[in-house]
């Protein structure tokens, strides 16, 4: 059976940096990321908070997404985030106690 997979986008308080990134477990690595065990760039540019996250069936489709979604302009990434989140608000409490 195959596993499915997240493309998530973090980003830091003032909503200035987004980094995609993919994932088979969207608490644990959200956590990662708050917590500064995460990727370099969030680290360096504090993309502490989850704005966006869609579940795919599998994770290659997930690393497709992902990949796609990094070749976007910033306006289409941004009209993304806000088609399920409006106000870029923080998720992370919404997605933290997931298995």
């Amino acid at each position: 059976m195959t596993k499915g997979g997240y493309v998530y986008v973090m980003s830091n308080h003032h909503r200035t940096t987004f980094y995609i990134g993919v994932t088979n477990s969207l608490s644990r690595r959200t956590w990662e990321h708050r917590f500064g065990n995460g990727s370099g760039f969030t680290e360096e540019y504090n993309c502490h908070d989850l704005i966006y996250y869609k579940f795919f069936p599998t994770i290659d489709e997930a690393i497709e997404e992902e990949k796609r979604i990094k070749k976007w302009k910033r306006e289409w990434k941004e009209e993304l985030i806000r088609s399920i989140n409006p106000e870029m608000n923080d998720l992370y409490e919404e997605v933290r106690d997931y298995v």
